[in-house]
């Protein structure tokens, strides 16, 4: 399908004008018209406006410009989003807290083969959540507090992207399928102003090897992000597993940006764009904000 598109190439600090003109190049060969085209910032990253199919220009730059990272969206939404909600594991953090629970549990092998194949969508989430959950059963609770100060560390750029939305006047929420007893803290550290998790049960000072319900699966996280009330063609959604997919293919579909990030492919072949090399910046670049406007906190 042709429409109006904006097409953002990202490589901070490395992206010279030969990747610029190449790309332009590549965009012409799929048969789009380009319309204008600029630096958004020299050296990082490169805006061109072209009238296109948004899939066939995005599959030719990625092909084409492998160490690049490309967000083709329609020109008809609004740049700048108003609404960010975004995954934690992964995403906005650089580990898997449940991994690293089964770590200090001494089960981390067998908890990571679930969490990969139910990343990978090969497994219900809910049963994968259950079943690795269970395996944590009698693990202090003290130990939660010692993996939050020892092994979570925030992904690069989550704090600049969430703090630069809000100041410009967005909604944000964290929503994850992990467990609060992380997310709220991790949330408080960037900027968010909501955060909903699933809740690990305790049996005195130990954990009962079992989750609350109800479940935030992959359909409660798209019932959040659409309860929300703002357009979805306003909105960035971002995550990188196979329970992200229905949130971001809601904000895809209505125009908006789903945003798959350093993620399994089906992931990223559900979302708009994927970054996959450069961090969470990326997606501040694909709104149009300058290295002046961004919030870092």
């Amino acid at each position: 399908m042709s429409e109006a598109l904006i097409i953002t190439l990202v490589a901070e600090g490395r992206l010279s004008p030969g990747d610029a003109s190449a790309a332009s190049d590549v965009v012409a060969n799929t048969g789009a018209g380009i319309v204008a085209q600029s630096w958004l910032e020299a050296g990082d990253a490169f805006d061109i406006m072209a009238r296109g199919d948004a899939a066939s220009i995005r599959a030719a730059l990625e092909t084409a410009l492998a160490a690049v990272d490309v967000i083709v969206q329609p020109a008809a939404s609004p740049r700048r989003k108003t609404l960010i909600v975004a995954d934690m594991d992964s995403t906005m953090i650089s580990c898997e807290c449940i991994d690293e629970l089964a770590d200090y549990a001494g089960v981390k092998a067998q908890v990571a083969a679930v969490t990969e194949s139910a990343m990978r969508g090969e497994l219900d989430f809910a049963g994968a959540l259950h079943a690795r959950v269970a395996l944590l059963k009698g693990l202090p609770v003290a130990t939660l507090d010692q993996c939050l100060k020892e092994r979570v560390r925030l992904t690069p750029g989550a704090r600049t992207l969430v703090q630069t939305m809000v100041a410009n006047g967005a909604r944000s929420l964290l929503v994850s399928g992990g467990f609060m007893h992380f997310a709220v803290p991790v949330a408080r550290q960037i900027g968010f102003a909501r955060v909903v998790a699933n809740r690990l049960d305790l049996d005195g000072d130990v954990l009962a090897g079992t989750v609350a319900d109800p479940i935030i699966d992959a359909a409660a996280k798209r019932i959040l992000l659409e309860a929300d009330g703002t357009a979805l063609s306003a909105a960035l959604v971002v995550g990188d597993g196979a329970n992200d997919i229905p949130m971001i293919t809601a904000a895809v579909d209505a125009g908006g940006l789903g945003i798959a990030y350093h993620a399994k492919p089906k992931t990223a072949a559900a979302a708009r764009a994927h970054v996959r090399s450069g961090d969470l910046t990326v997606l501040l670049r694909a709104q149009g904000y300058r290295r002046a406007d961004w919030i870092n906190g």
